[in-house]
């Protein structure tokens, strides 16, 4: 399994982004998803997450209503749209793949990260 994600870069706060991230050798939909941060100087942290089906979703409690996961089966795609960014949301973006065929398990499985920088 290799996952890649894109789409950080500068923002103002207020502002919106979305993160991709691409995944590729096995079978996607197999897979439930999930996107991390880690800010400077701070511990990783779960943002958000979501089952197979894309039909269950789930968030920390600082985003919800301004992040939302989602995913494409057809695209092998998980995608992150963060709107009302805050500077607080500074952080590299990490996608993530739970083991396969289970909602549940243990991410196995990390991309490389995207830079997100909400300016004040």
């Amino acid at each position: 399994v290799q996952l890649q994600a894109y789409g950080g870069g500068l923002v103002q706060a207020g502002g919106s982004l979305r993160l991709s991230c691409t995944f590729t050798g096995r079978t996607f939909s197999a897979y439930a998803m999930g996107w991390f941060r880690q800010a400077p100087g701070k511990e990783r942290e779960f943002v958000a997450a979501i089952n197979r089906s894309g039909g269950s979703t789930s968030c920390q409690d600082s985003v919800k209503g301004r992040f939302t996961i989602s995913r494409d089966n057809a695209k092998n795609t998980l995608y992150l749209e963060m709107n009302s960014l805050k500077p607080e949301d500074t952080a590299v973006y990490y996608c993530a793949a739970r083991s396969p065929y289970t909602d549940y398990g243990r991410y196995l499985y990390w991309g490389q990260g995207t830079h997100v920088t909400v300016s004040s």
